[in-house]
């Protein structure tokens, strides 16, 4: 039998809740530690998911010999830090999206884990969602014949954390926090080997403008070199919980999906249940709750497809290249925001 991938979690709230559901039916795995600066945080998580240790010393964890990936669930203003942390320990490393605050952070990152060595992986859910999988088969397989244009939108009504709403902290506001995944769907679609080369953006604060000094909501446009559009609608103000869908239009059909608001299960429920979708308003009434939000989402796919690499000692299909392609797209998004024009991506 291939021995167990040993992984140590840094950071342990929302996003690493999501991962550990992500791995319960999944083989080949084993955390001896998760780590946060905050103690309680990191004890609370170790009881929920019943892990042997937990520890508030990250550097400590990051240089542990006894660990063969770290997964990074982390806010976005540490992520620069822990990962040049554990290039300079030899430790694979996995990070969730964004890479960096802006793309001099995440080519700062690459450069380090490429002068390391190490296997890194870009932790975009959006593109190993098996609905999003499934529409990549299809257009490869000719479906659709030429893709043409992407339209994705990623809404819900607002963080659950309030560093999210301090643009110095996150790196920017709905734009940066959510279009890193639609980014990444339409290169997806289209092909990462065509690059996109301006963006047009519009961002303003709607309706948060008493908890943040960011944008919550805004509209992105990414022209690719061969003439398509990747069309990002991105809002912290959307009612009724979370809103994932793309639509993508090609010169023979067409392809749609939507896994938070199509789903096989309806509820009605006077009392209430304890838990419908991420960042649903109402446990009450007609509820619509996805069957497994792990799996819809990606986060199985890619925590198995991460795993395998670490013990194949392959490279991911999202890796931080991927990442920081993201990052230079947004950085001239907020540019274009700012000149309301077309601005280019830079390299």
């Amino acid at each position: 039998m291939t021995a167990p991938v040993r992984i140590g979690v840094i950071g342990t709230g929302f996003v690493s809740d999501f991962y550990m559901q992500g791995l319960q039916d999944l083989a080949g795995w084993e955390i001896p530690v998760a780590a946060s600066t905050d103690a309680g945080s990191a004890q609370r998580f170790v009881q929920k998911w019943k892990l042997p240790e937990w520890s508030s010393d990250v550097e400590g964890v990051v240089k542990r010999k006894d660990l063969d990936l770290i997964v990074i669930g982390a806010p976005n203003f540490v992520h620069r830090d822990l990962v040049v942390s554990c290039a300079k320990a030899g430790k694979n490393v996995v990070c969730t999206k964004p890479l960096g605050r802006n793309a001099a952070e995440a080519k700062e990152m690459l450069e380090a884990v490429r002068a390391a060595g190490v296997m890194h992986g870009y932790a975009e859910t959006e593109v190993f969602s098996p609905a999003v999988v499934k529409a990549r088969e299809a257009i490869s397989n000719g479906a659709i014949g030429k893709v043409l244009t992407v339209r994705s939108r990623e809404a819900h009504p607002g963080p659950h954390d309030q560093w999210f709403m301090t643009r110095s902290l996150a790196g920017g506001g709905a734009m940066l926090d959510m279009g890193c995944h639609t980014i990444e769907a339409a290169r997806y679609f289209i092909g990462k080997e065509v690059p996109i080369v301006e963006v047009m953006a519009w961002g303003d604060t709607l309706m948060h403008g008493d908890r943040t000094d960011a944008e919550d909501n805004a509209i992105l446009l990414c022209r690719f070199a061969d003439g398509q559009i990747g069309q990002s609608e991105l809002s912290w103000t959307a009612r009724g919980g979370l809103d994932l869908r793309n639509e993508v239009y090609g010169t023979e059909g067409a392809i749609f999906t939507d896994i938070t608001r199509e789903t096989p299960l309806r509820i009605f429920s006077n009392p209430g249940v304890e838990y419908v979708v991420e960042k649903s308003e109402s446990q009450r009434g007609w509820l619509f709750p996805p069957i497994d939000e792990a799996w819809i989402y990606g986060y199985r796919a890619e925590m198995k497809h991460f795993i395998e690499c670490v013990a194949t000692n392959t490279t991911p299909r999202e890796t931080f290249e991927d990442g920081y392609v993201v990052n230079r797209v947004l950085d001239a998004g907020y540019v274009s925001m700012k000149s309301k024009k077309w601005e280019p991506v830079g390299s």
